[in-house]
């Protein structure tokens, strides 16, 4: 079953039961990404990269 599919089955339901349509695939997309970006930064902030040192010899 693909997502379109999944969709249409869940707004069925959610009509049969007299409940909201869950939102289209994809409305929430730009969202998360922000928020994977802003977790992202905050991690890489708090773990500092190691610093390098010369190769002996």
């Amino acid at each position: 079953m693909d997502i379109v599919q999944q969709q249409i089955l869940d707004s069925y339901r959610a009509a049969q039961h007299g409940e909201a349509p869950p939102p289209p695939p994809g409305r929430h997309d730009r969202e998360v990404l922000r928020e994977l970006r802003g977790r992202l930064r905050a991690w890489a902030a708090a773990h500092p990269p190691p610093e390098r040192r010369p190769p002996p010899g």
